[in-house]
């Protein structure tokens, strides 16, 4: 077995690579990825281009971690471009400020509640409103909604 290893090394990385990946796509966290597909480029340049061992795990550490970097600034630049709705996302409260809606019911002293889709949520504003008020949503204070007339 050593002896075949050591007559034809791509055979080897190329084997490591596709264990590494069949593994990735077992678990799906993606620890093995790069180091799959480093070893499988590892594989292809010592089939191409025969050199000793040493180089060889040279390349392969060479190349999982700049595989890994290249995958961290990717990613990084995601986050950076996400989208602003994504940030509010499971945020329900949030996602409502700048919605109008009309009340049911007159706020006394400030306070009550609208009916948004199927909830009710607590509503507060600086005046009392009448029922049938034109309100506007403009921030969120915990579970409650901070309106004003519009």
């Amino acid at each position: 077995m050593i002896e075949m290893i050591a007559a034809h090394p791509h055979v080897f990385w190329l084997s490591l690579g596709g264990l590494l990946l069949a593994a990735e796509m077992l678990g799906g966290n993606g620890y093995l990825l790069w180091s799959g597909v480093a070893a499988v480029v590892t594989g292809l340049l010592v089939w191409l281009l025969p050199f000793g061992w040493e180089w060889q795990g040279v390349v392969f550490a060479v190349l999982t971690l700049i595989a890994a970097w290249l995958w961290w600034r990717w990613l990084s630049r995601q986050v950076r471009t996400q989208k602003p709705a994504d940030a509010a996302l499971n945020q329900r409260g949030v996602q409502l400020i700048g919605k109008r809606f009309t009340l049911d019911t007159t706020l006394v002293n400030g306070r009550g509640h609208v009916q948004v889709g199927d909830s009710s949520w607590p509503v507060m504003a600086e005046d009392d409103l009448i029922a049938g008020t034109r309100i506007e949503v403009i921030a969120v204070e915990g579970i409650t909604l901070r309106v004003k007339a519009c």
